[in-house]
């Protein structure tokens, strides 16, 4: 599958030497959804910015479908935006709205009729084309939104956080409604988040940012196993921090001092010391709770006492007491919960145990680096 995106060593500085993108460079396949993941001001949305058009890059290049587009204005690049605030025109029927970009460009009016009607069809809404944006719900105008970006057929569709202003329920509709359409659709859809659940749930691959730079590249599960930096393990997901040091290592397995326990692990590329100070973490869902008695070969045992027990409907978590004030989260499920006698009692003694595989171990320095 050829590359419909290069982004070459792009860098973009904003007044007050504020930069926001930092020597970037990313390539995207055809019919890929690939999503820009990091928290305000880490670059993501000017990277968006300067692939429409919208902001030109101080350094690098920008290629789409092979041409370099770098200084190209935005009708002249075969992407379309779609925006946060859906940008519709109130005065003007949904029909309207959808053609507003092909009457501007000049297409016969038969060919505009038959191109949004196709629009409206793919989106769900052709029974609402006479409808105003005001009688529509924040979904519908969501839909019209991405016909009017769809309508002129772009080979990239560039998504702007526009699912941030739909409650939570809405909004977890439409994140199915845009995984259905890029699957019917084919084309390459590049999608801009802070929320980290979005992104796992949508995407092809995920990119994460930090500084104007890409921090970690790879698929929703690869970022969410193996992440290469504590940054990327906190915000893809919840995950537990322990600090500690290195008593012995090798190529398969690590093993570290953390606090009067120790904890091991398989630790990938990296290469650590005995004496080497760690920062491991775990998923709180990838933590066994032992039973009176129960054994578990070949994993680690820390022992602690439930502190607390937090609910979430089929799954509940308990933040476990593991010395020195420390509290550690464990994510079970209910029905395993209530079939483990009086161990989920907040003040039981408990053993967690965690398989090497399940820890990730970085050098403390990592940590906020």
């Amino acid at each position: 599958m050829n590359d419909i995106i290069q982004i070459k060593s792009v860098t973009k500085t904003y007044p007050g030497n504020i930069i926001a993108v930092d020597d970037l460079s990313l390539n995207v396949k055809e019919g890929e959804f690939v999503t820009l993941l990091g928290p305000s001001g880490c670059g993501k949305t000017t990277t968006l910015r300067m692939i429409a058009g919208f902001e030109l890059p101080d350094q690098g290049q920008i290629f789409l479908a092979g041409e370099d587009v770098t200084d190209y204005p935005p009708y002249e690049r075969q992407v379309n935006t779609v925006f946060q605030d859906y940008a519709l025109f109130p005065h003007m029927n949904i029909r309207e709205n959808v053609g507003y970009g092909l009457r501007v460009a000049g297409m016969p009016k038969t060919e505009i009729a038959a191109a949004v009607e196709e629009a409206l069809s793919t989106v769900g809404l052709l029974d609402k084309s006479e409808a105003r944006p005001g009688n529509l719900s924040g979904g519908q105008k969501q839909r019209v939104a991405l016909a009017r970006a769809l309508v002129r057929k772009p080979k990239v569709l560039l998504l702007d956080e526009p699912l941030s202003a739909l409650d939570a329920k809405l909004r977890e509709a439409m994140q199915v409604e845009l995984k259905h359409l890029h699957e019917q659709l084919g084309i390459t859809f590049v999608f801009v988040t802070h929320d980290q659940k979005e992104a796992l749930v949508m995407s092809d691959r995920v990119i994460v940012m930090e500084h104007g730079k890409i921090v970690q590249s790879g698929t929703p599960s690869e970022l969410y196993e193996h992440p290469v930096k504590p940054y990327v393990a906190d915000f893809i997901g919840n995950s537990n921090k322990l600090y500690g040091k290195i008593v012995s290592a090798d190529a398969g397995q690590v093993t570290m001092q953390v606090g009067n326990s120790t904890l091991q692990s398989t630790p990938g590329q990296t290469r650590f010391t005995a004496g080497d100070d760690v920062l491991a973490t775990v998923r709180p869902e990838k933590v066994r709770l032992l039973a009176e008695g129960e054994v578990a070969e070949n994993f680690s045992i820390i022992p602690g006492t439930v502190r607390e027990i937090l609910f979430h409907g089929s799954s509940c978590r308990l933040e476990v007491e593991i010395g020195e004030s420390k509290l550690f989260d464990v994510d079970i499920q209910l029905d395993r919960a209530m079939n483990t006698s009086g161990i989920h009692n907040v003040g039981s003694a408990v053993n967690l145990a965690i398989h090497p595989e399940m820890v990730s171990v970085f050098h403390v320095d990592e940590d906020n680096a």
